[in-house]
């Protein structure tokens, strides 16, 4: 009966250590309505960072292949914050992306203090600009991309939001 029990307790680990090595953090992490789930994983020491996607026991996807430090260089983050809440249309829009076999994913979270909503995701944009979104379960996250900033390794983007 204790083999049973310490089994049911060594199944949720042996399936999440699929999406976090012992050597590693999560940076962000989120179910989606589909039932996957995305974890964005840093190691401990700063030496890599890697996307991770699919089922909840398998992962269908890894960003880069790769676990170096120059993964770091293939993620570019941009961010904006407005205070001054819904007088003034606060918002806090958080963006990471990637390029990956022609693809670009854009992880994000963003508020909006208008109507005080909150959502998370992945926006997928094909070689054709074909536009794909992901929907994620905002109760669901684990993290912040903000830490991306402290962190410094992640290239800012520019570009307009």
């Amino acid at each position: 009966m204790k083999y049973l029990i310490l089994l049911l307790f060594l199944i949720p680990t042996v399936l999440w250590s699929q999406y976090l090595r012992s050597n590693e953090e999560v940076i962000y992490s989120f179910d989606t309505k589909a039932g996957k789930k995305m974890t964005l994983v840093k190691d401990k020491g700063n030496e890599y960072i890697q996307y991770r996607f699919g089922s909840k026991d398998h992962v269908e996807m890894e960003f880069p292949s790769e676990r170096n430090k120059d993964s770091w260089k293939q993620f570019k983050y941009k961010s904006y914050h407005r205070g001054g809440g819904k007088q003034n249309a606060g918002m806090d829009l958080e963006y990471l992306t990637f390029l990956n076999n022609g693809y670009t994913y854009s992880l994000f979270k963003s508020y909006y203090a208008e109507d005080g909503s909150l959502s998370t995701g992945i926006t997928v944009i094909d070689s054709k600009g074909k536009s794909t979104d992901i929907t994620g379960i905002y109760k669901s996250i684990k993290g912040c991309l903000c830490n991306l900033e402290d962190i410094g390794l992640v290239e800012k983007d520019d570009t307009g939001l």
